[in-house]
């Protein structure tokens, strides 16, 4: 698939039989995670999949890129399976996997994520949501997948311990994916970003953002001697306006929504030209 801008050279190719698509498969939780692997699971009957990801945890680095150090490519084996650990962001997997390894996907898969990755904050912030948006960026089709979590410990716990989720996940992934397959990508969308519930009681909602996946607060603790230190804290947000990605998880319904590169602001460009190009 060629690099360009314009949405028509994003949209996936139909496989009308003639040979295996090829997938990238990265994450932001590394490259050793169980949802990640999950995802390998989910996708290996449907295509060539080849998994590139951090080498160790690196959520909510968002977009970010390693300009200013070094980037190392290992390889680890997973089972009988060979994969690339990069020493680096989930944005660095993308590109070294397109530019350096010359993997050339049709489409890259981001995910399963170990939490939910809704709203504005979670978009901008996502490491998961990073590499799919630095995937589409280069011309390639992108979807990352997230699964909700209920507490937030479980974001640091072991991972096996949502192995029932991640077999209810993997269905959703292999449904999704096939489906994009078999019809293409939609032509209008860059990214398309899917939220698991942790407990799936209904079916597919095409969603759009809500405003907030946190209601932020900063913990302010004292160090053995006395000086203070913080943590970025809150509880999440449970409550959102239906049609929002925030209210169909919490409804039990599996979240779609489609995400674009463009971040204009087109509703507000009259008012600015009103402000500063009007005499």
């Amino acid at each position: 698939m060629n690099s360009g801008s314009s949405p028509e050279n994003r949209k996936m190719f139909h496989f009308a039989g003639t040979r295996r698509p090829r997938i990238l498969l990265t994450n932001d939780d590394g490259v050793n995670s169980e949802g990640l692997w999950a995802a390998y699971e989910a996708m290996q009957s449907l295509a060539d999949v080849f998994v590139c990801a951090p080498a160790t945890q690196q959520s909510a680095v968002g977009r970010s890129l390693s300009i200013f150090e070094p980037l190392r490519i290992n390889t680890v084996v997973h089972g009988s399976v060979t994969a690339y650990a990069v020493g680096g962001k989930p944005t660095d997997s993308v590109i070294l996997s397109i530019f350096a390894l010359d993997l050339k996907p049709d489409i890259v898969v981001s995910g399963i994520n170990v939490g939910e990755n809704v709203s504005f904050e979670a978009i901008t912030t996502s490491g998961t949501v990073g590499a799919a948006l630095e995937a589409a960026n280069h011309g390639y089709p992108a979807v990352a997948f997230s699964l909700q979590i209920e507490d937030q410990k479980e974001k640091f716990d072991d991972a096996r311990n949502l192995a029932e989720r991640f077999h209810q996940s993997k269905n959703v992934v292999r449904s999704v994916i096939s489906k994009i397959i078999s019809e293409g990508f939609p032509s209008e969308s860059h990214v398309i970003n899917v939220n698991i519930p942790s407990v799936i009681r209904g079916g597919y909602e095409i969603t759009r953002l809500a405003e907030h996946l946190f209601i932020t607060g900063v913990e302010k603790r004292l160090d053995p001697r006395g000086k203070p230190y913080y943590w970025i804290n809150g509880p999440l947000v449970t409550e959102a306006p239906e049609g929002t990605d925030v209210h169909a998880i919490h409804s039990g319904n599996i979240s779609i929504t489609p995400i674009t590169l463009d971040c204009t602001a087109y509703a507000g460009t009259e008012q600015l030209y009103r402000l500063f190009c009007q005499k």
